[in-house]
């Protein structure tokens, strides 16, 4: 037996609960994972409310991410006792997931813990920190030098927010900051590295089709007319790299900026990345994320506490990443 956070749907009727499942109830997989530590991310929150239409199929255990170590295997690459993490490739979406004291999954979707790595650092990072790193990469590949400007890092108080703002940090950028909470986090995010803090209620409204150029580059996790306006700021040949659509999934924006001041828009997914890709990226991100810089964005749970948590993410109650004690 193992506790787990389950979703059902029966009809109208969509339940999250905390409960005991039989290890032979486990989905299909070559490796079975003794799970350590999970974390809530916005696709987490979406799932275990039901606010959002996550979870392919019912039953599901929730939590797109995890670390433990090798319980069981029948895959060449991993061997009991080996640390290992996940995210991504559909699970907790279609299949079961991280927020339980175990998982079973295809081996070809984990990657070994990074030399000097912790379960618990990994999962502070976890998908939010790892899609931020996918960004910071993308446009640090299309040639933005710090020196090129400031980098504006939209949704800054939530998890690929503040880890994007920490890499960035990290790596010698000026960063601004926008968020919905000027007065009560401007401290908070300037103590991260935000050289400027914004309202996001700049960007958030319907916008001309091109305005002053303000940043380099930017690292967006809102959508819709944030997205707009933040392509119509960008300076000649800059890039956006894309992620999130917590305003909304639509792009009410012209043509403009990419055709008169080439601006690139760079969509960032983490879910199907190579493997090869997942092995190097979660390398930098521990190097430049350690457990210190973490501790300012993030704070541990036991897993009895993670469909409450779910809720206040979505409420706007919760700051940076909440990682979840599966052990406790």
């Amino acid at each position: 037996m193992f506790t787990c956070v389950l979703i059902d749907k029966n009809g109208d009727s969509y339940t999250s609960t905390l409960t005991e499942v039989n290890e032979d109830a486990l989905p299909a997989g070559d490796v079975t994972v003794d799970i350590d530590y999970s974390s809530i991310n916005y696709k987490d929150a979406l799932a275990i409310t039901g606010r959002g239409p996550i979870v392919r199929a019912f039953p599901m255990v929730p939590g797109i991410d995890f670390a433990g170590t090798v319980a069981d295997s029948t895959h060449p690459d991993y061997a009991v006792g080996q640390p290992v993490l996940l995210t991504g490739w559909g699970v907790g979406e279609k299949h079961w997931g991280g927020l339980a004291g175990k998982a079973r999954v295809k081996g070809e979707w984990l990657v070994p813990l990074p030399e000097n790595a912790t379960a618990h650092q990994v999962m502070a990072i976890g998908t939010a920190g790892f899609t931020a790193m996918l960004c910071v990469n993308a446009i640090r590949q299309h040639g933005v030098k710090p020196e090129d400007g400031p980098v504006l890092v939209t949704g800054a108080n939530g998890g690929v927010g503040s880890c994007a703002l920490l890499l960035l940090n990290a790596l010698g950028y000026q960063v601004t900051a926008a968020t919905g909470r000027v007065a009560e986090t401007d401290a908070q995010l300037r103590a991260l590295g935000a050289c400027e803090v914004i309202s996001r209620d700049e960007l958030s409204q319907p916008g001309k089709p091109l305005q002053k150029e303000r940043w380099a580059a930017a690292v967006d996790t809102v959508g819709s007319h944030t997205l707009a306006n933040v392509c119509a700021s960008i300076k000649y040949d800059g890039v956006v790299a894309a992620c999130g659509m917590a305003q909304g999934l639509d792009l009410p924006a012209s043509v403009a900026p990419f055709i008169l001041r080439g601006v690139t828009l760079r969509g960032i997914d983490s879910v199907m990345v190579s493997q090869q890709k997942r092995i190097e990226t979660w390398k930098q991100a521990c190097e430049l994320l350690s457990p210190e810089a973490l501790e300012k964005i993030s704070h541990t749970v036991p897993l009895s506490q993670a469909i409450d948590v779910a809720r206040d993410l979505l409420d706007g109650k919760v700051k940076g990443r909440v990682v979840i004690d599966c052990r406790a």
